[in-house]
């Protein structure tokens, strides 16, 4: 239960600062998900994520907090942590935090003339919570961010 309520204070610092705010798609892989984050252009961000590819299988939720290595006016060079969550796991009777990760990434402009579109690739391990198993994610989708009117 006090992850849920960790996960809870951590997404709802996402919300309020939607106004410079970030979505993306990641379709590609066995692992899609959406995801929603704070402003990408500043030096630190979180993103907050959902797996999209199954329903009940698994709720996956995976908040990562990110720091800009690089930012150019084309791309975003970024690295961070992230921990997920699987709100099905207390069904079960089995924790709720399933594991974490290590993040490196880019958000690149494709096309200049629509510059809040992005193509974003990430690779990311991942550890299970107890350290016992992991795998190598790799992440291509893509990215819009939303800019605030003045």
């Amino acid at each position: 239960m006090k992850y849920v309520f960790l996960f809870s204070l951590l997404l709802s610092s996402v919300f309020p600062s939607f106004g410079q705010a970030s979505v993306a798609y990641y379709p590609f892989g066995n692992n899609s998900f959406f995801s929603v984050s704070t402003n990408p252009n500043k030096a630190v961000w979180v993103d907050a994520r959902v797996q999209t590819n199954t329903l009940f299988g698994s709720l996956a939720t995976t908040v990562a907090p990110m720091i800009n290595v690089k930012r150019t006016t084309t791309a975003n060079y970024y690295v961070g942590v992230s921990a997920r969550f699987n709100a099905l796991n207390s069904l079960a009777n089995a924790d709720v935090l399933e594991g974490y990760g290590l993040h490196a990434g880019v958000r690149v402009v494709p096309l200049t003339m629509i510059p809040n579109l992005r193509v974003a690739f990430e690779i990311s391990p991942f550890a299970r919570a107890n350290f016992k198993s992991g795998i190598f994610y790799s992440y291509l989708g893509f990215a819009y961010q939303f800019n605030k009117r003045p």
